[in-house]
C-alpha cells in the first residue's frame, strides 16, 4: 500500500476529524500517524495514511470535497532523502520570555550545522509571578555524522544568552 501524507488547515469544528477518518476508511485507506491541533481557532493537521494501489486519486478527490478544509494535499510518494543510520539524536528544550525571532534563531543555528528538525513544539503562556509571556519550545532533532553533538549545543547556548532564553539538551 503507497503511503501518503495529508495536511489539512481549516476551521476548528466538532466532527472535522471524524469526516476526514470517514473519507480514508471508505477509501480501503488506514490512518497510521498524526499530529493535529487546535491554534487560534483553526484546525491544522499532519496525518499519514496508508492506502490501497490504484485507490489514491479517489482518495485525494474524496478528501478535497470535504466542507471547511482549506487545503489538503497529497504529496508524492517517495519525497524525502534516505536518512544515515548514523545520524545522532538531540532533544533540547527553550524557556524564556517571549519575544519575536526566537524559533529564527534556533533554526537557523540547526540548519547551519545540517541538523533537521524531526518534531518542534512550542507555546506561549503567562508566565506565573512576573507577567508577561513565556515562550516554550521542545525540539527533537537529528545531527548527522559529521557534526560533533557538542559543537551544536555550544551554538545553541551562545544563541540562548543573546536571546536570554534557556536551552536544555535532554538525553
Amino acid at each position: 500500500m503507497p503511503t501518503l501524507v495529508l495536511t489539512l488547515v481549516g476551521t476548528d469544528r466538532a466532527g472535522l476529524v471524524a469526516a476526514v477518518a470517514e473519507v480514508i476508511d471508505a477509501h480501503g485507506g488506514n490512518w497510521e500517524h498524526s499530529e493535529l491541533a487546535e491554534l487560534a481557532g483553526a484546525f491544522a493537521g499532519v496525518v499519514q495514511v496508508s492506502a490501497p494501489e490504484g485507490g489514491v486519486d479517489d482518495l485525494r478527490a474524496a478528501l478535497a470535497a470535504l466542507p471547511g478544509l482549506v487545503t489538503v494535499s497529497v504529496p508524492a510518494q517517495g519525497g524525502g532523502a534516505a536518512r544515515d543510520t548514523t545520524s545522532r539524536p538531540l532533544s533540547f528544550t527553550v524557556l524564556g520570555n517571549d519575544h519575536p525571532g526566537i524559533v529564527h534563531e534556533i533554526s537557523a543555528a540547526l540548519g547551519s550545522h545540517g541538523v533537521s528538525i524531526d518534531r518542534m513544539t512550542t507555546q506561549t503562556r503567562d508566565a506565573a509571578m512576573a507577567g508577561g509571556r513565556l515562550f516554550e519550545a521542545t525540539v527533537s532533532a537529528v545531527v548527522p555524522p559529521t557534526v560533533e553533538v557538542a559543537d551544536v549545543i555550544a551554538d545553541l547556548e551562545r544563541i540562548a544568552a543573546e536571546l536570554q532564553v534557556e536551552v536544555a539538551a535532554r538525553d
